[in-house]
């Protein structure tokens, strides 16, 4: 017996934005909090399997700091950030390599694997993908303050640019490509770079359709302890309202950061949606309501649900 008058309702539902977005390029960024759990993990990968599945081309870009910050306390090495990114002295480096191109990486690689997706493991020294300079002393407001501190990020590397070849080959090739956040010199050097950066220079770079950041809230809230607070969809112009108004701190702001950064190169929308709530992301390409927060770049006409447009 059917459960609903119409048990079809929600795959005609989802068809209108599977032939919408066949053979367009997603970038998926998640990061460490989702990856730490292995139940939550699979979970993912069995969505991202679900996409690649419907020929949508998708470029995995992870980060690892909860890992990180694990294998610094082990090795009692410290532990610096300043407005949600992180310092990253030599000791620091050399703990990102293992985690970020090793444990982490490599449990990601074979949960995909094991959801039927072929993907590829990369960083951004393969192939020149992600090419980069030390990033110099720069001003930071902190969270909480309201004047600039010049702050020394260390082997931190900032990007100069994306060569996308690499990546567009693994894709014309029905591959999965999954980045680690790893950058080269031009000298030889590597430097740690930001993941949420790494997504957004590689989603202007591919011209991808959308940007999404898998995240361990649902969104972006006004109230950062009330999942209720959740707002659907937003402007860059909301977003600097959002910001004066002290909503967005934390890792959050290198997030909006990297948003803004895509949006800006061409990117169509960003959406910051649940890496933990089951099929969020699913829910948010698939249905009219969506699941977390839609960012685009100026007001939309209609726009009503997390993922129109």
């Amino acid at each position: 017996m059917p459960l609903s008058p119409n048990p079809y309702a929600a795959l005609k539902e989802a068809s209108q934005y599977v032939r919408l977005f066949r053979g367009k390029t997603f970038v998926v960024k998640v990061g460490g909090d989702v990856l730490s759990e292995a139940k939550i993990r699979k979970a993912l990968c069995e969505q991202i399997a679900l996409l690649w599945s419907f020929s949508i081309r998708v470029v995995l870009v992870h980060g690892g700091g909860s890992e990180l910050d694990a294998v610094c306390e082990a090795m009692h090495i410290p532990i610096e950030k300043v407005a949600g990114r992180r310092v990253t002295s030599p000791e620091v480096l050399d703990a990102a390599k293992m985690v970020f191109a090793g444990q982490v990486h490599m449990d990601l690689l074979a949960d995909l694997q094991a959801s039927g997706v072929p993907a590829v493991g990369l960083t951004g020294l393969d192939a020149g993908l992600v090419k980069a300079h030390k990033r110099p002393p720069v001003p930071v407001v902190p969270d909480g303050a309201t004047e600039p501190q010049l702050v020394d990020f260390g082997l931190v590397g900032d990007i100069d640019a994306i060569d996308p070849h690499v990546l567009s080959h693994l894709l014309e090739g029905g591959f999965v490509p999954v980045v680690a956040p790893l950058s080269g010199g031009e000298d030889g050097a590597i430097y740690n770079t930001n993941a949420d950066t790494i997504a957004a220079s590689l989603a202007g770079a591919l011209g991808a359709e959308k940007l999404f950041f898998l995240l361990a809230v649902p969104g972006l809230l006004k109230d950062i302890s009330k999942a209720s607070s959740l707002i659907p969809h937003a402007t860059l112009e909301e977003l600097a309202g959002f910001e004066a108004r002290g909503i967005i701190s934390g890792g959050m702001r290198p997030k909006l950061a990297a948003v803004k950064a895509a949006l800006s190169a061409g990117v169509p929308s960003a959406h910051l949606v649940s890496g933990l709530a089951p099929d969020a992301l699913l829910a948010e390409i698939f249905t009219n309501e969506g699941s977390g927060t839609m960012l685009v770049p100026g007001s939309v006409p209609g726009l009503a649900t997390g993922v129109a447009g």
